[in-house]
């Protein structure tokens, strides 16, 4: 079973384009969505980041609180990477583990990583897909769907790898400023070519 990663900065539209792959039949594992699966009430993870941070991390009913959390590791590197050092291992096995459906067909599946390039992930896949969009485009995005402050996402794109790094690592991109049939486009013809790739 081959790994693609499907990564891009924040608001380039991911999830967007690992649904248009899912349309075609192809498994995808959202590395965010499992990183807030190894973090709900009852979680191991989440008792540590509790003792770590205090009570007050948590929300009324006991989940985390993460718009805070965000906050407190963006201004404080030093708690960010306690944060990661934690975090990082527990996604990784439980990513590893659902990216291997039973009785599945195609010849690969997507891992969709925001931080794919950034940590050990890359190590997982073997191709790297990068969904691009210029800067000002993530930060308008991004604002409108999160509520965030301009500087705030600004600070979260200057956490992230440079736009011209992550595409020179890319070994296929897609170009999501564009309409989304144009989008479904491309995604079509790159499924078809990971096909005979790995077929």
């Amino acid at each position: 079973m081959q790994i693609v990663g499907l990564t891009g900065g924040i608001g380039s539209g991911k999830s967007t384009v690992a649904r248009l792959f899912g349309d075609l039949g192809v498994h995808w594992v959202d590395a965010d969505d499992v990183a807030r699966e190894v973090v709900e009430p009852g979680t191991p993870a989440l008792a540590r980041i509790a003792e770590h941070f205090g009570e007050g991390i948590l929300t009324a009913e006991g989940a985390l609180d993460r718009g805070q959390l965000r906050t407190i590791v963006f201004q404080e590197p030093e708690e960010r990477a306690w944060l990661e050092s934690l975090l990082h291992p527990i996604i990784r096995e439980e990513l590893i583990r659902q990216l291997h459906p039973d009785n599945y067909q195609l010849p690969y599946v997507l891992l969709v990583s925001p931080l794919l390039l950034e940590t050990d992930q890359h190590e997982l896949v073997d191709r790297i897909v990068v969904i691009d969009v210029p800067t000002d485009v993530q930060i308008e995005r991004t604002m409108a769907r999160d509520t965030n402050s301009r500087e705030q996402v600004e600070r979260i794109i200057a956490a992230q790898m440079p736009r011209e790094q992550r595409l020179g690592r890319a070994d296929a991109i897609i170009d999501n400023n564009r309409p989304l049939d144009e989008v479904a486009r491309q995604v079509r013809e790159l499924h078809e070519r990971l096909l005979v790739d790995f077929g």
